[in-house]
């Protein structure tokens, strides 16, 4: 708070802390877009969660079988490994810029898709610190340009494209290929399994469609917490109340609650929201991307994302700094950041994977 309010110099505190990850963008805009979604969010889980769960995974993955596999799928994804490199780590994360770029991924022997997704996730991250322009290096432009910015990257590489159908049926044959029989009949049951809705406390493990409520619970508790209406002794009691009320079950230890991200416990106040402000950009590029590459699920078939990674690389990877976070999404997206084009992607999309 004390942070918060040298900042503002008399301004809306929660303002100053969002100004640090996504400038531009204030506490309000962000409010009156998650109001926007939230009922349909809410509204389109409920007819999922009626339906029956898709076929699951069977068996065991061996770590070193899933991680050869996720060093293809970085190179799949266009990931310079001359500037790069992929290693483990508890919490997947993406560092550095220009000629040094790394990412981590994560395994877990019951649940490959853990470690495959957080890799194209990261490497999203990874493409467009890497993908900024030359001219650009060891410059202030040659850094992705913002937070929410920067999610947008990985969070188009690890759903619209990674988790679409296309993709998806080749990804199907190599976990075929490398692990043999998994339990799963065919590659349209797999394309249901990756994006299978599932009950769970844990935002970096949530599905696609339940992921921006996991973000609206935090948003709106550390407003609080900033504006001095909820003290932290208080925080797990409302965390609690808050994920019952949202998510329909009650948190069954803290580690499962509010002590599971390390954001509030570095002080990292306002960085919550940019993760779906990255989807809601994520959205916008999707739209405008499938608008011009028509021809794209034929590539993904193949395992082939190069259309879609230089679309984004032309369009807005190598632009880094250059231009405000809300500027850059409009002129490569061609509108202005509106969370439109991604609640017509969700519900497209969860629509046919459950015949609602």
């Amino acid at each position: 708070r004390e942070e918060g309010q040298a900042l503002a110099a008399g301004g809306d505190v929660y303002d100053a802390m969002v100004e640090d990850y996504e400038q531009g963008t204030s506490a309000g805009e962000i409010a009156a877009i998650f109001d926007a979604m939230r009922p349909g969010l809410v509204d389109l889980r409920a007819r999922v969660l009626d339906k029956p769960a898709p076929q699951a995974l069977q068996g065991r993955f061996p770590e070193g079988a899933q991680m050869k596999l996720t060093r293809k799928l970085a190179k799949t994804f266009g990931y310079d490994m001359s500037h790069g490199r992929v290693d483990k780590a508890v919490h997947p994360f993406s560092s550095g810029s220009g000629l040094d770029v790394r990412i981590t991924t994560r395994t877990s022997e019951e649940d490959p898709f853990n470690c495959f997704y957080s890799t194209i996730h990261e490497v999203g991250h990874g493409a467009y610190e890497q993908g900024i322009s030359r001219d650009y290096l060891l410059t202030p432009l040659g850094r992705g340009v913002s937070m929410g910015v920067h999610e947008s990257q990985s969070r188009i590489y690890e759903n619209q494209i990674g988790r679409s159908a296309a993709f998806t049926s080749w990804l199907y044959g190599e976990m075929r290929d490398t692990f043999g029989e998994f339990g799963i009949s065919d590659a349209d049951a797999f394309y249901k399994a990756v994006n299978t809705v599932h009950k769970g406390y844990i935002r970096t493990e949530a599905d696609e469609l339940q992921y921006n409520l996991h973000i609206m619970l935090r948003f709106d508790l550390e407003r609080a917490l900033m504006a001095g209406d909820l003290e932290v002794g208080d925080l797990e009691a409302a965390w609690n109340d808050r994920f019952e009320a949202d998510f329909g079950y009650r948190v069954d230890k803290p580690s499962n609650g509010c002590l599971q991200d390390v954001h509030w416990s570095v002080g990292l106040f306002g960085y919550f929201p940019t993760y779906s402000l990255g989807n809601v950009y994520a959205g916008c590029l999707n739209e405008k991307m499938r608008a011009e590459l028509p021809g794209l699920d034929a590539e993904l078939e193949s395992g082939n994302t190069s259309s879609a990674t230089n679309w984004l690389r032309q369009n807005l990877q190598q632009h880094g700094g250059l231009r405000s976070p809300q500027e850059t999404i409009a002129l490569a997206a061609g509108a202005d950041p509106s969370p439109a084009p991604l609640m017509h992607y969700l519900e497209e999309k969860f629509t046919g994977l459950y015949d609602l």
